[in-house]
Protein backbone atom coordinates (compact mmCIF):
# COMPACT_ATOMS: atom_id res chain seq x y z
CA UNK A 1 0.00 0.00 0.00
CA UNK A 2 1.48 3.39 -0.96
CA UNK A 3 2.30 5.60 1.98
CA UNK A 4 2.89 8.82 0.09
CA UNK A 5 0.31 11.54 0.65
CA UNK A 6 -0.07 15.10 -0.54
CA UNK A 7 0.47 16.63 2.93
CA UNK A 8 4.11 15.46 3.00
CA UNK A 9 6.82 17.85 1.95
CA UNK A 10 7.87 17.38 -1.62
CA UNK A 11 11.50 17.21 -2.61
CA UNK A 12 10.74 18.77 -5.99
CA UNK A 13 11.80 15.74 -8.00
CA UNK A 14 9.70 13.87 -10.47
CA UNK A 15 8.10 10.68 -9.19
CA UNK A 16 9.03 11.55 -5.60
CA UNK A 17 6.15 9.58 -4.10
CA UNK A 18 6.96 6.38 -5.93
CA UNK A 19 10.65 6.80 -5.11
CA UNK A 20 9.88 7.20 -1.40
CA UNK A 21 7.64 4.13 -1.37
CA UNK A 22 10.28 2.07 -3.18
CA UNK A 23 12.91 3.08 -0.62
CA UNK A 24 10.62 2.24 2.26
CA UNK A 25 9.64 -1.11 0.79
CA UNK A 26 13.28 -2.06 0.31
CA UNK A 27 14.33 -0.94 3.78
CA UNK A 28 11.51 -2.96 5.37
CA UNK A 29 12.03 -6.10 3.27
CA UNK A 30 13.37 -9.26 4.85
CA UNK A 31 16.10 -9.37 2.23
CA UNK A 32 17.73 -6.20 3.58
CA UNK A 33 16.89 -6.62 7.27
CA UNK A 34 17.50 -10.30 7.92
CA UNK A 35 19.90 -11.36 5.20
CA UNK A 36 21.94 -8.14 5.27
CA UNK A 37 22.05 -7.71 1.50
CA UNK A 38 22.23 -4.36 -0.23
CA UNK A 39 19.00 -2.90 -1.67
CA UNK A 40 20.45 -3.22 -5.16
CA UNK A 41 20.91 -6.97 -4.72
CA UNK A 42 17.36 -7.30 -3.40
CA UNK A 43 15.98 -5.46 -6.45
CA UNK A 44 17.81 -7.88 -8.73
CA UNK A 45 16.22 -10.78 -6.84
CA UNK A 46 12.75 -9.34 -7.45
CA UNK A 47 11.79 -7.80 -4.11
CA UNK A 48 9.39 -4.79 -4.23
CA UNK A 49 8.79 -5.48 -7.91
CA UNK A 50 5.51 -3.55 -8.14
CA UNK A 51 7.13 -0.34 -6.87
CA UNK A 52 10.10 -0.83 -9.17
CA UNK A 53 7.81 -1.18 -12.20
CA UNK A 54 5.71 1.82 -11.15
CA UNK A 55 8.86 3.92 -10.70
CA UNK A 56 10.13 2.87 -14.14
CA UNK A 57 6.80 3.72 -15.77
CA UNK A 58 6.75 7.12 -14.07
CA UNK A 59 10.27 7.95 -15.25
CA UNK A 60 9.51 6.70 -18.75
CA UNK A 61 6.38 8.83 -18.94
CA UNK A 62 8.56 11.92 -18.46
CA UNK A 63 10.15 11.24 -21.85
CA UNK A 64 6.84 10.65 -23.59
CA UNK A 65 5.58 13.74 -25.40
CA UNK A 66 1.98 12.73 -24.83
CA UNK A 67 2.51 12.96 -21.06
CA UNK A 68 2.06 16.72 -21.34
CA UNK A 69 -1.62 16.11 -21.93
CA UNK A 70 -2.16 12.94 -19.96
CA UNK A 71 0.05 13.63 -16.95
CA UNK A 72 2.69 11.42 -15.40
CA UNK A 73 1.98 7.83 -14.54
CA UNK A 74 2.24 6.92 -10.90
CA UNK A 75 1.36 9.36 -8.15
Amino acid sequence: MPKYYEDKEEDGRACAGVREDLKQCLSESACVRQEGKSPRQCLKEGHCRKFQITFFECKRSMLDGRARFRGRKGY
